[in-house]
């Protein structure tokens, strides 16, 4: 509760983020061993999943031996997972998406909703652009980090974050990163499984429940990613509202399949999907205290 609160109320460092630092070492590490990256090279499975290996242990490791000393692990877990969550961050970019659109100006919505999407920003639908991020990132900046915290304090918040943005750099399916970063997309695809389901029956429940329920089970499985499929098919049928369709990403249109069901978003649906998302904090963070609770007694019974 502590860093939720913490993250509220200051958001993500605007200078000096440990991320970018983070980034910075994964690109050298990745121009130093990918060398295969034209030749499609299976053995850069094995380079990518020791380049992974060499790149988290580090951090991991000092997480984990901060998180067990005494008096030092309350602090130390508590400014981990500030570090992993980015509930405010979400709120901050999705609105500059609205106060752009309220302003009757496009060509500003369409680049700040660019920093949300991997999308080209001259063909972006800034709206439902903006909510499919919204419910995306919902999951792998927030209820994700959460969720490990949990099972694991903040070392387990700060693999699946480090994960999480691994896979963003390296889980390409292109040739340079189709061998040397299938280590990453995989990890990122096992820490998520059980978040990701959490995050899109949190939707459900939070929204319209019998849609959101029969987009997941219908549409899902037609999504390229095993758990963005739950997450946002879940979020937009929660929505009532339709997503998915055609995008462009870097010069090429890709025909996506048809999320939820009604209409396509309108600029107040931004909101709703940031309400989605907040109200969805709420929920995790009383049945995570009722959980402890319940750990507790049993504990000293």
């Amino acid at each position: 509760m502590a860093a939720v609160l913490l993250d509220f109320i200051i958001g993500e460092p605007r200078r000096f983020h440990p991320l970018v630092g983070f980034g910075w070492l994964a690109n050298k590490l990745e121009a130093w061993l990918n060398i295969a990256n034209k030749t499609n090279n299976a053995k850069q499975r094995w380079v990518g999943m020791f380049a992974l290996a060499l790149l988290l242990a580090p951090f991991i490791l000092l997480a984990y031996w901060l998180c067990h000393i005494p008096v030092v692990s309350i602090v130390a877990d508590t400014l981990l997972l500030y570090f992993a969550i980015g509930h405010k961050s979400l709120h901050d970019h999705a609105r500059a998406v609205t106060r752009a659109l309220s302003n009757h100006d496009e060509a500003s919505a369409k680049i700040a909703a660019s920093y949300m999407v991997s999308r080209d920003s001259a063909a972006i639908e800034p709206i439902p652009a903006t909510v499919e991020s919204v419910l995306e990132n919902g999951n792998d900046g927030v209820f994700g980090a959460l969720f490990w915290f949990f099972i694991a304090g903040g070392t387990g918040a700060l693999l699946f974050r480090l994960a999480n943005t691994m896979d963003a750099m390296w889980g390409y399916k292109t040739p340079r990163f189709y061998y040397f970063g299938w280590a990453a997309a995989r990890l990122d695809d096992v820490l998520d499984y059980i978040p990701a389901r959490l995050t899109a029956l949190t939707y459900a429940i939070l929204g319209n429940m019998k849609l959101a329920l029969n987009c997941w089970k219908t549409q899902a499985p037609l999504w390229d990613s095993p758990n963005a499929g739950p997450v946002m098919s879940a979020g937009a049928g929660a929505l009532g509202v339709q997503l998915g369709g055609a995008a462009r990403y870097q010069g090429e249109w890709h025909e996506r399949p048809t999320l939820g069901a009604g209409e396509p978003p309108i600029a107040g649906d931004i909101e709703r999907a940031l309400k989605l998302v907040r109200h969805g904090v709420y929920l995790w963070l009383l049945v995570m205290l009722v959980l402890t609770i319940f750990i507790r007694l049993v504990d000293h019974a």
